[in-house]
């Protein structure tokens, strides 16, 4: 009973909160409706931005209210109004569908804040009397009591419906989220193309150079010297080993063979293996193989591995830990990635390119990255992909 009673004061709480805003609501309506009537005189026409500035900043409260209720939070899209002459702001301020679809919560909310606040001050009583009977002498659960909190469900889920944004704002917002992430994607290939680039020259062909030039004096003093000929096919030939070991470094950058030969459940508990760290590694409905059956595309799966490099490598080097756990899971469509050290913290994608460069793969794939990282630790990476199984 203890724990009804504590739900219905949080519930209650957030009723009355919607009542108050409820008057706050009907005092805003008076405020926009003079500042209608002042821009069409043309005199106060500097009202209408203004008002619609602290309309929105209302309606982001009540965004922020209702994301501590249901736990998600509630996006929101606006034009700005702090760009170009009174005339463009005023523009702006009237033309926007998100101050449509705030004055549309405003008119509403005046009716179920009130509304849904005058029942709970009506359930609480009855709630009190008949739950105080029936968990009392029945021992049996409470009944009414939680209807409270059903209430503040159903305010909360109200007012997120109505200050949603429209779906032609949402549109827009995904296609400027995907014009940034092309943006970034194309600026992590160029970075790619020139890592390789640099690769090749500084090693590969650095090697090959050498090795041809070796031959070349080998081939010179077969004849009439054999003992030096051969030592430089000798040293030829290690020279030759040196050049496929830099080919196959720049071949693992680019695609990990070790993920087409053990998938990437295998890749995974290899950079484990080889990180230098006591790492744990827990998997969950993946295939632990190169099996098709419960694998993720090729790109998924070398971002995800790539991902637990780059996170098992920080660790190595900068976190101090002397241990760290790797997950992997699938949920819902998205392949989960989880890196996490117990070392010093303070990771900050800014020091390096390292972080950077994981953030623009996986936006590439429409995924998303969680980094937390506070000073002490522990560090955490988390990692989504989206894809088809």
């Amino acid at each position: 009973m203890r724990e009804v009673l504590r739900s219905a004061v949080r519930a209650s709480f957030h009723l009355v909160t919607g009542a108050g805003l409820s008057v706050v609501c009907y005092l805003m309506i008076g405020l926009t409706l003079l500042a209608a009537t002042a821009t069409a005189c043309v005199i106060g026409a500097g009202m209408l931005p203004e008002t619609v500035r602290v309309l929105r900043g209302l309606a982001g409260f009540e965004r922020r209210r209702v994301a501590a209720w249901l736990g998600t939070p509630v996006p929101e899209r606006y034009l700005p109004l702090d760009q170009g002459s009174l005339l463009e702001r005023v523009r702006a301020a009237g033309s926007d569908p998100g101050t449509y679809r705030d004055l549309r919560w405003l008119a509403a909310q005046l009716l179920y804040g009130l509304v849904l606040c005058y029942a709970a001050m009506v359930l609480w009583p009855l709630g009190l009397l008949v739950d105080g009977v029936w968990c009392g002498l029945a021992r049996r659960p409470a009944v009414l009591l939680p209807r409270l909190s059903e209430l503040a469900t159903l305010e909360a889920r109200i007012s997120r419906q109505l200050l949603l944004p429209s779906p032609s704002a949402r549109l827009s917002e995904r296609i400027d989220q995907l014009a940034a992430t092309r943006a970034g994607a194309v600026a992590a290939h160029g970075a790619e193309l020139r890592r390789i680039e640099r690769d090749l020259h500084d090693g590969a062909q650095a090697h090959l150079v050498a090795l041809s030039m070796r031959l070349g004096l080998a081939r010179r003093a077969y004849d009439q010297q054999p003992a030096a000929a051969r030592t430089l096919l000798d040293a030829a030939q290690d020279q030759a080993e040196e050049a496929l070991a830099e080919l196959r470094h720049v071949v693992r950058g680019i695609h990990p063979p070790v993920l087409t030969d053990r998938g990437l459940v295998g890749a995974v508990r290899a950079l484990a293996a080889g990180s230098g760290l006591e790492v744990s590694v827990a998997v969950q409905g993946l295939a632990d193989g190169p099996e098709d059956g419960g694998r993720a595309p090729a790109a998924v799966e070398a971002a995800a591995y790539f991902v637990v490099a780059e996170g098992l490598t920080n660790a190595a080097k900068h976190s101090g830990a002397d241990r760290a756990t790797v997950e992997l899971w699938r949920e819902d469509g998205m392949l989960r990635v989880r890196v996490r050290d117990e070392g010093r913290g303070g990771a900050d994608e800014g020091s390096g390119t390292g972080l950077l460069g994981v953030r623009r793969r996986v936006a590439a794939l429409d995924g998303s990255v969680c980094l937390t990282s506070p000073s002490g630790g522990p560090t955490v990476v988390e990692v989504v992909l989206p894809c088809a199984w």
